[in-house]
């Protein structure tokens, strides 16, 4: 469980005309410490 407090549980992206806008040294990483188990991820889309 330290690991989420170095890590952090969310993250905001911008995308624009349907694709991620990532810098040129920017990528998303999901990583899992509390080993396998079924999981949910929450996909929020907030337009202008």
């Amino acid at each position: 469980h330290i690991w989420r407090q170095f890590l952090g549980h969310q993250v905001v992206m911008p995308v624009r005309n349907g694709r991620l806008e990532l810098g040129p040294w920017e990528q998303i990483f999901y990583c899992e410490f509390d080993g396998q188990r079924t999981k949910r991820v929450l996909v929020k889309i907030i337009g202008e």
